[in-house]
């Protein structure tokens, strides 16, 4: 078999990437089910092969979706986004003619927090007919792509992230200074490489991306503007990327620790409705 369009089979299980070197799509599993060791092993290698692994017609429970992201980890509670009535981890995400996307911009998940995420398990209840596509990025390629110069400039560079477009939908919700006050003291700024190395794989990563990080510390702010931009810019190349069109009962888990997402927001007014549990990590070094 081509070795660009290899398999991975564990019993039935059945892995077929979408590219080269990000993405790829399991079958032969149900989810509704509780998984065995061995598979879960599988599974986790083959989420840090491939940064993002996509299985389709998993009609589940949510019970069952919190199940099978806790056998990744402890699952996180987002402070800001709305979550699923009764069920506080898992953040409902809808979008039709009242509420336009706004995913669309590549990052990876909640880098404003101290430990960010291992990983993030994405549901699709409603989708549309056409349109809502989520693209990842491959940050290993990314890097490895960087001139030797680029590679220098950020070589142990730190840089702050923030929740900032959350704090600026809390204003416009109406939150008193007070209680602004609050998410600040619960959620302070933290310093995150610039180049992550996988805490698993030992691999390297570009680790800043436009919806989270603020600035490079130690450069005056024209400088780290422009090198944030280019290190930004490499996840928007066709080569390092995958894309996912979605349909009912898909799903995507994704390592937040080597990759960024974005989602297309080009079906308005059209419905999509998704369900994220996110899985929590540890401090990137």
């Amino acid at each position: 078999m081509n070795q660009l369009v290899r398999e991975f089979r564990a019993g039935v299980l059945s892995l077929t990437p979408l590219t080269p070197t990000i993405g790829a799509e399991v079958s032969g599993i149900d989810l509704s089910e509780p998984q065995d060791a061995g598979t879960l092993s599988h599974l986790r290698g083959a989420l840090l092969d491939w940064k993002v692994l996509f299985f389709r017609d998993q009609d589940i429970t949510t019970e069952q979706h919190l199940a099978f992201a806790r056998a990744f980890g402890d699952l996180e509670v987002h402070p800001f986004a709305p979550s699923k009535p009764g069920y506080p981890e898992v953040l409902a995400i809808t979008h039709n003619e009242n509420s336009k996307g706004r995913e669309n911009i590549w990052h990876s998940d909640v880098t404003w927090r101290e430990r960010p995420s291992l990983g993030s398990i994405l549901r699709a209840v409603e989708v549309p007919p056409v349109g809502g596509d989520t693209l990842f990025s491959d940050m290993y390629a990314a890097y490895d792509g960087l001139s030797d110069e680029v590679k220098a400039r950020v070589e142990g560079r730190v840089a702050v992230h923030d929740f900032a477009h959350f704090r600026r939908g809390l204003v416009k919700a109406g939150k008193t200074p007070q209680e602004i006050e609050s998410f600040n003291r619960a959620y302070p700024m933290v310093e995150h490489p610039v180049i992550r190395t996988h805490p698993e794989t030992g691999k390297r990563a570009i680790y800043v991306n436009a919806a989270f990080t603020q600035h490079i510390v130690g450069l005056d702010k024209d400088e780290s503007d422009a090198l944030l931009a280019h290190l930004y810019a490499q996840a928007a190349i066709p080569e390092y990327q995958c894309r996912f069109r979605w349909s009912a009962n898909a799903m995507a888990f994704w390592d937040n620790r080597s990759s960024q997402h974005y989602a297309a927001s080009d079906y308005f007014p059209a419905v999509r409705r998704m369900e994220r549990v996110t899985i929590m990590g540890d401090r990137p070094v």
